[in-house]
């Protein structure tokens, strides 16, 4: 039996070098996946491949908010208004035009970054989120997480939350790496990548 001895023949440098590089290696997957976990859903869609997604052609463009995003819209205005904490419905179904846009603000434009993803990956986009602000009884708009209009010792802001969360949103305050507070969003289980490759939840779709 032959023995293969090319291993064996190399120098300790050269097998240092070669081990350094592959810990290098597995201390950068390590880091994308970190990445991934902490980074808000829509971009870490956009660092994800498409394998395995088909594509859908002629998909008409969406045209106004997903039937079941609308009606839980309405309940939580209505359960909002029960609790004494008036809210504005601020942003819904948003173009892909108004999308880039809004990236611009804070880069091409002035003033500050509102978003951290352009038009289509958003998923205002395709009518599965909308955006909120607190309203007071003399009409004023607040974005103010603190603010307490009912007075009962609790932030309207976070009574809000609470309310859609319960209602099957899931809330963008809630991401680490870029939150975004007023963002409410049903994703029906499907990701950006799957929606700009043409896939739709059915009307019917639970939150």
């Amino acid at each position: 039996m032959k023995t293969n001895y090319s291993y064996a023949r190399q120098s300790a440098p050269a097998l240092a070098r070669k081990a350094k590089k592959r810990s290098i290696f597995l201390l950068a997957l390590m880091a994308a996946a970190g990445i991934l976990l902490l980074r808000p859903l829509p971009l870490a869609d956009k660092l994800l491949p498409d394998w395995g997604i088909e594509s859908k052609k002629n998909v008409p463009p969406v045209d106004k908010l997903h039937p079941v995003v609308a009606a839980k819209q309405a309940e939580l205005e209505a359960a909002a208004r029960k609790a004494g904490i008036p809210i504005l419905i601020t942003d819904g179904l948003r173009t892909v035009e108004e999308q880039n846009a809004l990236y611009r603000k804070g880069r091409e434009d002035g003033g500050s970054v509102v978003t951290q993803v352009q038009g289509g990956d958003s998923y205002h986009n395709y009518g599965l989120a909308v955006d909120f602000a607190l309203k007071t009884k003399d009409g004023k708009v607040l974005w103010d997480l603190k603010y307490d209009g009912n007075r009962n010792g609790k932030a309207d802001w976070m009574e809000v939350v609470a309310l859609a969360k319960g209602l099957g949103f899931s809330w963008g305050g809630d991401w680490s790496g870029f939150p975004d507070y007023p963002h409410l969003q049903m994703d029906f289980g499907y990701s950006i990548r799957e929606l700009k490759r043409g896939a739709r939840p059915p009307e019917t779709a639970s939150p």
